[in-house]
C-alpha cells in the first residue's frame, strides 16, 4: 500500500479547528508521500496480535446497517496515490460511512513506534490536539483521519468534527476511535497505530495496514472531551453505535437506551 503524508502545517491546521462549530456532544449519548512498502508482516518486530472487542455491539449489526450507500461525496476517493477513486462518503441516519483500506498515522507525539526512525513519513503534529495542547499519541490513542475539505467532502458540512467518535469495524470487530487528523483532499482510509493495533490489523507505519475490508462509521454531532479519553470514546461509542444499527440497520436495539 502507498502510504501519505499529511497535507496540513501549523498554518492549514489552526485554520481548519476555527472553521470547526463549538457545538457540544449531544446528550445520548488527513502532498502525497513516496510509496512506501507493501502492506506485511505487522508491527515493530512483524507480529500480528490478537485483536480486542470493543463494547457489546457486533460487526455484523453494524456492517448490516452499512449496505446501502447514498453518496454525500461530490465524487470518489481513492485509497492510495496512483489507485483508482471508488470510495464514496456515504450518508446515513446519524451518520457518515465508507468502506476502504487501512494506512497508518503515526504522526504526533514521538513514541517507540512512531518516530522518524520507524517512519519515514513522520511529522511531530495532528490535525487536532490533547487537552493539554500537545499533539495526539498515535501509538496509545485510537483514531481516524479524514480527508481534508474540498468541493468533493467538506467534513465539517456533515457534523463531523476533530474528537468526533467512530465505530472501527474490521475482520468482525469493532474499535471505537475519534477524528484525529486530516488528509490529503483526494485519498481515504487511514487510522492511526493504536486503532490498527486494537483490530489485529499490522501496525507498523511502513510494513502495516490492510488493503481493503475496513468499514469507518462517523457519528454526526459528537465529541470526546478530552479527545484522549479512550474509555469516553468506547462509552459513548457503543451508545452512538446501538443508535445507529437501530435507526439503519434494524429493531435489535430497541431496548437500548436513547
Amino acid at each position: 500500500m502507498a502510504r501519505r503524508t499529511h497535507v496540513l502545517g501549523t498554518v492549514g491546521t489552526a485554520l481548519l479547528a476555527a472553521a470547526l462549530p463549538a457545538t457540544v456532544l449531544p446528550a445520548e449519548a488527513t502532498s502525497l508521500a513516496p510509496a512506501g512498502p507493501p502492506a506485511g508482516a505487522g508491527g515493530p518486530g512483524g507480529e500480528r496480535r490478537a485483536p480486542d472487542q470493543e463494547g457489546t455491539v457486533q460487526a455484523a449489526d453494524l456492517l448490516a446497517a452499512t449496505t446501502a450507500c447514498a453518496p454525500v461525496s461530490k465524487g470518489k476517493y481513492r485509497v492510495d496515490a496512483g489507485a483508482a477513486a471508488t470510495v464514496p462518503v456515504c450518508g446515513a441516519t446519524g451518520a457518515v460511512f465508507w468502506k476502504a483500506d487501512m494506512d497508518i498515522d503515526c504522526d504526533g507525539q514521538v513514541t517507540a513506534h512512531c518516530n522518524t526512525t520507524t517512519d519515514p513519513w513522520f511529522q511531530e503534529s495532528t490535525a487536532f490536539s490533547q487537552s493539554d495542547g500537545r499533539p495526539l499519541n498515535s501509538e496509545k490513542l485510537p483514531f481516524v483521519v479524514v480527508p481534508a475539505p474540498s468541493e468533493r467532502w467538506s467534513y465539517p458540512a456533515s457534523g463531523i468534527r476533530g474528537g468526533g467518535v467512530v465505530a472501527v469495524v474490521h475482520g468482525g470487530r469493532v474499535q471505537y476511535a475519534v477524528v484525529g487528523d486530516t488528509g490529503p483532499v483526494g485519498i481515504i482510509g487511514e487510522a492511526s497505530y493504536a486503532t490498527a493495533d486494537g483490530l489485529g490489523i499490522p501496525a507498523h507505519p511502513q510494513r502495516g495496514g490492510v488493503p481493503s475490508g475496513v468499514t469507518y462509521i462517523l457519528f454526526k454531532n459528537t465529541r470526546v472531551s478530552p479527545i484522549e479519553n479512550h474509555d469516553e470514546a468506547v462509552r459513548l461509542g457503543e451508545a452512538l453505535a446501538k443508535k445507529f444499527v437501530r435507526e439503519n440497520g434494524g429493531a435489535k436495539y430497541n431496548g437500548a437506551a436513547k
